[in-house]
């Protein structure tokens, strides 16, 4: 069953390396900008976390735990594109599917 997580961030957009003094290579106030909304309960009282820790996405809703990697070589240089791979290995590594529809985050545990 697909549930609504949260709505994506659109100040996230805001925190990307262009419009930013950011230097880190993976776009880390996007990451965290767009990240911050997903630490949040589901309708259920599923406990949901998601938080950047270096180059490590760790994703997490009850007792199923996944992490991802920021790959910036294997991916390319788009923070956008890194965090969307990195969210999405994080995702299959705790049995957890996660999309984007309009706007909004949704997963199915």
């Amino acid at each position: 069953m697909k549930t609504k997580l949260c709505d994506i961030n659109p100040a996230a957009v805001e925190k990307l390396p262009q419009f930013t003094s950011d230097k880190s290579g993976i776009g880390v106030h996007y990451v965290d900008a767009y990240l911050k909304p997903m630490c949040t309960k589901l309708p259920d009282g599923t406990p949901v976390r998601c938080k950047r820790r270096g180059l490590k996405i760790v994703l997490s809703a009850g007792g199923k735990k996944g992490e991802g990697l920021l790959r910036r070589l294997a991916v390319g240089p788009d923070p956008v594109v890194m965090l969307d791979h990195a969210l999405q290995e994080a995702a299959k590594a705790a049995g957890i599917e996660l999309t984007a529809e309009d706007g909004a985050l949704f997963v199915s545990l």
